[in-house]
């Protein structure tokens, strides 16, 4: 290999490593200025949820259709259109001026940053061909991408006290710019001249699904979900969902091949990314209002804290590489997703004592991160590896969506837990002193952590609650409850997935 073309992988590579650091500080550092955001643009908890959620679902929505576009058309070429998109529309996000604008530039800076991701992945593969090379490329970047997500909260909280919020979306445009300039003297063009037809219909029938049921959860207090409207809603959404499946099957290039599923190893797998996304992901959402507001912490205290629920992500996938050699994923996805719970619990533990604090937090961040950081690396390589090389890529794609999708629609269910935790206890301690469209209201603004504004909408809570303890403890009841909801949900899908690669099956892989 000549030096020239050694420095130009190691520019590439620094430039795809940089467009991963910003996709995972996207999607980490947003949460802890959640609690900022709901008051200086005056929104509500289901705005908060939609900030995070739009970006959520146009990834999963551009995820498929952005690969096949790149290889027809050249990865380069997209990665690039990609990249442009994100710094325009990072500055549309923090010129934003109420809620709404900023969830639909979510949105699309969601398309941009899913445009973005699986350029990438093509973009290194194509670039290191040779084994050892692959291998410490992707290693690398998955590092950097790791540092986004692990550091994220952080940097959002130290970014904010230092200046504004905004400058956690400003940030992205000089960021880009210097991800430009070094991929357009380092990456080669690349393209796959018998690239496949685009699955449009998998793709919108898919998208539908996953925001009908996603607006269903968020919107349904409000509509009804008994409802017309919301009957209605809910019914499109399974109806599209049929569809996709029904394309899917009879499509001559589908997104998903659902035959994958008949092999236990990838099915376990798939399992395990459903575990990590219906628990520690969308919990880090709500976990900056329970440390802002239920501990009182200001946003870098927040961002502090929640370091120990990221930073073992970082450090024990190495762990997890040489446990699952030696007793194989099907035993180490299981035990990673059993762990998450554990921390879940703890964390339920930690919140409820008197005199709750970071200290009585700290063992079950601990834990759960811990066992995202054993259940990650495993689940990546084994729904690659369990199938032939010619379909890495659309095992990898299926890995990705299920992440996504889950993450959306519990991040909606966690809220709507921690809605509906907070409004019962108000009712119980406030019961016939304030009618129910008010204590829901009352509900909203705590789960959102905005207990500032509750004097004003309610001044008998001056008389009825003058030190603010009832408004406290519906919080931490709330925040509690999602706890609970996800440390027993990942339990579930733990004993769900070792079952699936069964006892046999294992004994066998190891044998071999």
């Amino acid at each position: 290999m000549s030096i020239s073309h050694s420095r130009k992988n190691i520019i590439a590579l620094a430039a795809v490593s940089l467009s991963a650091l910003m996709f995972g500080l996207e999607i980490s550092s947003v949460p802890v200025i959640l609690p900022t955001l709901e008051k200086v643009l005056h929104g509500t908890l289901k705005d908060m949820q939609w900030i995070m959620n739009a970006y959520t679902i146009a990834c999963t929505t551009v995820l498929m259709a952005v690969g096949t576009l790149a290889d027809r058309y050249g990865r380069k070429r997209i990665f690039i259109i990609s990249l442009i998109l994100f710094a325009i529309i990072s500055l549309i996000c923090g010129l934003a001026e109420s809620a709404t604008v900023l969830i639909i530039s979510r949105f699309l800076q969601g398309v941009a940053a899913g445009a973005m991701l699986i350029c990438q992945i093509a973009i290194l593969s194509h670039q290191f061909q040779a084994g050892n090379e692959r291998s410490r490329a992707f290693g690398l970047w998955g590092i950097i991408f790791g540092i986004g997500l692990g550091f994220g909260p952080i940097i959002g909280g130290v970014i904010v006290a230092l200046s504004s919020w905004e400058w956690v979306f400003l940030v992205h445009v000089p960021l880009t710019v210097l991800t430009l300039l070094l991929v357009f003297g380092s990456v080669e063009e690349s393209s796959d001249p018998e690239a496949k037809k685009l699955d449009l219909l998998g793709i919108v029938t898919l998208s539908l699904a996953v925001f009908g049921l996603t607006y269903f959860i968020t919107q349904g207090p409000d509509i009804g979900f008994t409802s017309a409207t919301g009957l209605s809603i809910i019914g499109a959404a399974a109806i599209s969902f049929i569809l996709f499946l029904f394309a899917e099957k009879f499509s001559a290039h589908p997104m998903f091949d659902f035959s994958v599923f008949r092999i236990r190893n990838f099915s376990g797998s798939i399992v395990g990314s459903i575990g990590m996304n219906f628990s520690f992901w969308p919990l880090m959402i709500y976990l900056p209002i329970y440390f802002q507001s239920g501990l009182g912490y200001d946003i870098v205290a927040a961002g502090l804290a929640l370091l120990a629920y990221t930073l073992p992500t970082l450090i024990f996938p190495p762990v997890a590489e040489r446990l699952s050699l030696r007793y194989q994923p099907g035993v180490v996805i299981p035990l990673g997703l059993f762990t998450i719970g554990l921390g879940f619990m703890l964390m339920k533990l930690g919140s409820s004592v008197d005199n709750a604090s970071w200290l009585t937090m700290l063992p079950g961040c601990l834990i759960a991160g811990m066992g995202l950081g054993l259940t990650n690396t495993p689940v990546t390589n084994t729904t690659t590896g369990s199938v032939s090389s010619a379909r890495a890529g659309m095992a990898s794609g299926i890995d990705m969506s299920a992440r996504l999708i889950t993450l959306a629609v519990n991040i909606a269910l966690m809220g709507f837990v921690l809605m509906e935790g907070t409004l019962s206890h108000l009712k119980g301690a406030f019961a016939g002193s304030f009618d129910a469209s008010q204590l829901r209201a009352m509900a909203e603004k705590i789960a959102a952590g905005n207990f500032a504004s509750l004097g004003e909408l309610f001044p008998q809570l001056s008389t009825l609650d003058p030190s603010g303890a009832v408004v406290h403890a519906a919080l931490v009841h709330g925040s509690g409850l999602i706890m609970l909801y996800g440390g027993i949900g990942v339990w579930v899908l733990a004993a769900i997935s070792f079952m699936i690669f069964g006892t046999r099956r294992r004994v066998s892989a190891a044998a071999a």
